[in-house]
């Protein structure tokens, strides 16, 4: 063990003492504020400071108290800062993050990562010549929605799941800025089907994806999708409904499962939702409901004696876990919770949801 100039312990590249990470973030909008803000309460970690090309965003800045930087290189070459956070618009992450891996500097960046599997290729590339950390903040791992649906999922509550539906509705159509322009990366599918479709991954593990079939929709931006839906058939039957939406004022379930034995539905992020099984009692004599052009006994709804009804089984999360994994690679002592090939799979998904819906075809994927 060494001790460098700075007075710390140094052992095989890795630093030994509790200095704090020093993070610098390129693009200070709505996320990379967001970042900011989650970061101060995180120990071991500290915002350098920030560059941005708008004299607001740099104006707001000094407001907080963070150091604004000059330039992309100003802040490449300070030697404080460990990571390079990217939280540019989508077209911008490739060039930037490249050059900051090439810099010296781990990087995260924000999602999604960049606009092709190629550009992905490169950025990868470019982390195994630099023996940089490059990682993906795929921060909606962490929801809470989606980790008590994947609890569910694998511990079989529903018996054998057949269908899973996965949706996010809004009303506002996309937000007015860079979003809406297919050149920086707009639309839906990269702006919340990179997380849906993130999630569904790891739900099903290792089970390959064999087919895809997507529509996008136009209703107020002809130039990218304003909504999709993607149906996904998985090797072992699974059937995954994915639908990104923006024109919808009344919302459908954000999870609902569909098992052998039971059913579970998550209405919102707020968790509202329930889990009905089968309660193992026969039901023999249905009594029909009457509908206005006749009766039907498969409808008709089940006597409570035969079924059973469930909580959810809540799993709580921690976002700033994200970071503190990020902290624990750079030493070595863990692996990355975002992993690449789980990054280049979710963008050649993508990919192959652009596909579908531009040729109407079912695209085969594994």
């Amino acid at each position: 063990m060494a001790v460098s100039q700075e007075g710390l312990a140094i052992c095989d590249g890795i630093r030994m003492d509790k200095q704090n990470f020093m993070l610098g973030i390129v693009g200070f909008g709505g996320m990379g504020n967001w970042h900011r803000e989650l970061i101060d309460s995180i120990d071991g970690l500290e915002v350098a400071g920030i560059y941005d090309i708008k004299e607001s965003r740099v104006d707001y800045a000094k407001e907080v108290g963070v150091k604004a930087y000059e330039s992309l290189e100003a802040l490449l070459s300070d030697e404080r800062i460990d990571i390079v956070l990217v939280s540019t618009p989508n077209d911008l992450h490739n060039p930037i993050a490249i050059k900051a891996m090439k810099a010296g500097k781990n990087v995260v960046s924000e999602k999604p990562v960049t606009l092709s599997s190629k550009d992905l290729q490169e950025m990868i590339d470019a982390s195994k010549e630099t023996g940089k950390l490059f990682t993906v903040h795929q921060n909606r791992r962490w929801d809470e929605d989606f980790l008590t649906m994947k609890k569910i999922y694998d511990e079989n509550l529903l018996g054998d799941v057949y269908r899973i539906e996965s949706r996010v509705h809004g009303s506002r159509g996309i937000p007015g800025d860079w979003r809406q322009e297919k050149e920086h990366g707009g639309g839906m599918v990269l702006d919340w089907g990179v997380h849906l479709l993130d999630q569904i991954l790891l739900m099903m593990g290792d089970k390959k994806l064999k087919t895809i079939y997507a529509t996008e929709t136009h209703i107020t931006n002809q130039l990218v999708d304003d909504g999709f839906t993607a149906e996904l058939r998985f090797e072992n039957g699974t059937e995954v409904l994915v639908e990104v939406g923006t024109s919808n004022f009344i919302n459908l379930p954000r999870w609902y499962m569909l098992g052998v034995n039971g059913t579970a539905v998550i209405e919102d992020w707020n968790l509202k939702g329930e889990i009905v099984s089968a309660a193992g009692k026969d039901e023999a004599d249905v009594v029909p409901v009457r509908t206005a052009a006749g009766l039907t006994k498969t409808m008709a709804p089940r006597r409570e004696d035969t079924i059973k009804k469930q909580e959810l089984p809540v799993v709580k999360s921690d976002i700033r876990d994200f970071y503190r994994n990020v902290m624990q690679v750079i030493e070595k002592k863990e692996e990355p919770k975002v992993k690449l090939p789980e990054v280049m799979r979710v963008m050649k998904l993508m990919e192959a949801i652009f596909e579908s819906a531009k040729e109407h075809k079912v695209v085969e994927f594994e």
